[in-house]
């Protein structure tokens, strides 16, 4: 039988596609979130189909270290912890920096502590690319230096920073994993990301195509060839997968590891317009408003070490990813609920 394994911001976009994964290869998931941002409804419905046995739903806050210990006193056996609750938008952050060291920072020590406590000494942990900063080099491998341009990456280099101490002097073994630009949602279009507005692009353009939401340039103009930034866009299921790899990596008694997630490519912002508009088929019209700030002009991932530790490779298209948000936005044109 597989273990049980904690899920922290499971009901959010990625949580939630990961929970699901993780209960196809037959884990007990035990899924926690404030619902402040994430949801209820993919929970229920992926606890309809595997059973109140293989999925507990706590409602629960990590700034809240009585909330956190229910959890574990709840469950004597979790074997392992999928850390994804957190804030996550870089223009929100650089206007709310106190959200986002109370929620990221401060809710991760709090985590990291129960765990020790109740001894449960693995986790994998949702980071990002934005720890590095602008790119002093392309592709950005994970040697590259760490010189966040706005709270929200600073807030997760101080998690990821905490953790390392944990597991140099408390036993801590751990995978992080700095992810770059997630966008797409399950193949079958079961299961996708719900906010609204999205802070993400894939998601809004798509949104825009379908004719759900007018789409708008958040972008600031910056030094690339069409003056749009340029990402990594990694498909969300391929996310989820190095997840249960590196779970099963620590689980095999290997090395805490700090591994970049993306593809290895990149496309600025008008390209993704462009690769939505060829996808669907549809034109739509491009607005203009206010910039996003905290941006930087361009971020590629090198993945090199995360196909040789985990044996990971990515294996969605930005033209699979677009695929699976039509379906998406098709069943669930508003998200969950609102």
């Amino acid at each position: 039988m597989k273990p049980t394994i904690l899920i922290t911001g499971a009901g959010g976009y990625i949580g939630s596609v990961t929970t699901s994964l993780f209960l196809k290869h037959g884990y007990k998931v035990l899924a926690l979130d404030n619902f402040s941002t994430g949801w209820r409804e993919p929970l229920e419905l992926l606890r309809d189909m595997y059973g109140k046995k293989k999925l507990r739903i706590f409602e629960a806050d990590l700034t809240c270290d009585k909330d956190i210990s229910k959890v574990f006193e709840a469950e004597k056996h979790i074997s392992g912890v999928v850390h994804f609750a957190a804030s996550c938008s870089v223009d929100e952050s650089m206007n709310d920096p106190q959200k986002y060291f109370a929620n990221n920072a401060t809710g991760s020590h709090n985590l990291l502590v129960t765990m020790l406590k109740h001894r449960t000494n693995s986790i994998i942990y949702s980071s990002t690319c934005a720890v590095y900063g602008n790119a002093r080099y392309l592709p950005v491998d994970e040697k590259h230096p760490t010189d966040p341009s706005n709270p929200y990456g600073e807030s997760k280099l101080a998690t990821e920073r905490e953790i390392a101490w944990y597991g140099k002097l408390s036993g801590l073994r751990y995978v992080i994993l700095r992810y770059f630009n997630v966008c797409g949602a399950t193949e079958d279009g079961t299961i996708g990301d719900s906010k609204k507005p999205s802070t993400l692009l894939v998601q809004n353009a798509v949104r825009g195509a379908l004719g759900i939401a007018p789409f708008y340039l958040t972008c600031p103009k910056v030094d690339t060839p069409d003056g749009t930034p340029i990402r990594d866009y990694i498909n969300v299921e391929d996310l989820a997968q190095a997840h249960l790899l590196a779970l099963e990596y620590l689980a095999g008694g290997k090395q805490s590891a700090t591994l970049n997630l993306g593809t290895g490519e990149g496309s600025s912002v008008l390209e993704v317009i462009q690769a939505v508009q060829k996808t669907t088929g549809k034109k739509f019209s491009v607005h203009k408003t206010k910039p996003r700030k905290g941006e930087y002009p361009t971020m590629i991932a090198s993945v090199a070490k995360a196909k040789k530790v985990l044996g990971w490779h990515p294996k969605h298209s930005l033209s699979d990813s677009v695929s699976s948000l039509v379906s998406w936005y098709r069943k669930h044109p508003n998200g969950w609920s609102y």
